[in-house]
This record gives C-alpha cells, structure tokens and sequence, in this order.
C-alpha cells in the first residue's frame, strides 16, 4: 500500500498477523491464505498486539488478507471440542464462571477496538470471503474499499451464536436495524453492488485496482492537516450518541481549539 522503492519496516509477524510500517502509514496484513486468513484466539491477540505496537507517527492504517479472500472468519477448529492447541475450547469457556466467561469474550474484542481511535484513520481493503469475524474485522475500521467480487456475510446467527466481536454497532449504525437485523438472521451474503448502496463499502473497484485505490484513498487522507482530521473525526463518532444542541457544542469547542492552534495560542 505504498510508492515502489519505499522502506518498510516490519514491526510484528507472528500467529497470522504482520505489521509494517512506512513513514505515516500502517499496513496490517492477514497472513495464512491457506485457511483464507481464518481467525483463531492467537489471531485476535497478535492483532490486539498490532494496535499497541503502532508508531506514533502513524496517521493510516490499512487493513488487507493476503490470498482470493480477505478472512473466511473463525476458524472451524474453534468448534470442534479439542479447539486449539493451548486454548479454552468453546465448551471449557461455556462451563467457565460468568466473569471468566465476560473476560475472555472481552480479550477476543481488543483485536476489534483499537481500529477507530481518534488519532488513525483505519482502510479495511477487502476482496473475497469477509464471513462472520472477518465481516466484523472490516466494520472495525473507519472506512472500506472493497472489490467487485466481495461477499459479505455474517453467520453467527445461523450457528446459534451472536455476531459478539464488536460488529453489531457499526452494521447499525451503516445499514440500519432493520437492514442489519435481516442480514443478521439470514446469514446471506452481500455483495459490491448492495455494499455499496447501504453504505458498507465507500468504495467498490475491480480486483485488480484495490490496492491502487487504497493507495489513493491514503494520500487524499494524509493531505488534511493531522489534528484538523483527528478533530473531525472525533466530532464525527460522537455525532450520534450526542443531542443536537450537544453537538454543535461539542463543535465549537472543537473549532476553538484548532483557530487557536493555528493562530500559536496555546492553553
């Protein structure tokens, strides 16, 4: 997701997951095509990692599976009753105390939360399979590209499960609830041209032009002055849980801080 001839430095590759860095932008990249990046414990941990090990000079993280997929969500060894080596099968954490049962679900969410701070902005650049957790992975971020032959889905429910890795807010608050709650029961699967429309995806190119189209995307970012977006954004995610009037005050006092800025007037 960088110019040819860039340096990277590689901060992190282990458990699926690999980290690099250039200048001001992140690229995360899901690393096990084999299993169509599927997702595991070990997974969501390294990408919780991943969130803690960014640079402070990041400004963008962009968010990619290697392969034809971008992440087939969990991987189906989580269901059988050995689970993963070294990790709680599903039925040791449904026989687990209510704290320990909330702890552990709580863990497995810090690889979905980091992706929205206020200081990044976050690029899920999806093509293929985003089922289930993989779906949920791509709605953790601020923005999607997606390409045209991209298949959403999210299959908890069908498994008697819960959509339960932070996706069901953003779906929401993109799709509405009666839109999320149909493809929620359903489990089918939507494609560019509805993500698109629903405003899942920002933006649907061919497969060929993702990554292209990411790039882009990047540098049109990086052009706004850093703290102008940082501020933007956080008046953006605030919007909703806000009253109106709160709102507009919330947008003064942001208004306030950046003419001061700009004019060298510290607090």
């Amino acid at each position: 997701m960088t110019s040819p001839g860039s340096a990277h430095e590689l901060v992190l590759d282990k458990d699926g997951v690999r980290l690099t860095v250039e200048d001001t932008v992140a690229t995360v990249t899901l690393t096990n095509p084999a299993k169509r990046n599927a997702q595991s414990p070990a997974l969501w941990r390294a990408l919780a990692h991943t969130g803690r090990s960014l640079p402070g000079t990041v400004r963008v993280v962009v968010l990619r599976g290697e392969g034809k997929s971008f992440s087939a969500g969990l991987d189906r060894q989580a269901f059988t009753p050995e689970g993963f080596d070294g990790e709680p099968s599903f039925l040791d954490l449904a026989r687990a105390s209510d704290t320990d049962l909330d702890g552990a679900i709580a863990e497995y969410q810090e690889a979905f939360t980091w992706w929205r701070r206020s200081d990044i902005v976050t690029i899920a650049a999806v093509q293929g399979h985003a089922i289930g957790a993989g779906f949920q992975l791509a709605l953790a971020c601020d923005l999607r590209v997606v390409a045209e032959d991209v298949q959403f889905a999210m299959r908890e429910t069908s498994l008697g499960l819960v959509p339960d890795l932070t996706g069901t807010h953003p779906l929401v608050a993109l799709v509405g609830y009666a839109r999320a709650l149909e493809i929620c029961a359903t489990g089918r699967s939507v494609h560019a041209e509805e993500a698109e429309r629903t405003g899942l995806a920002n933006l649907v190119v061919p497969g060929a032009d993702l990554d292209a189209s990411v790039r882009d995307l990047t540098a049109a970012l990086l052009a706004a002055p850093r703290d102008a977006l940082i501020e933007t954004k956080a008046l953006l995610r605030g919007a909703t849980g806000r009253s109106y009037d709160d709102q507009l005050a919330a947008e003064r006092a942001a208004q306030a801080r950046r003419l001061r800025d700009l004019a060298g007037i510290g607090d």
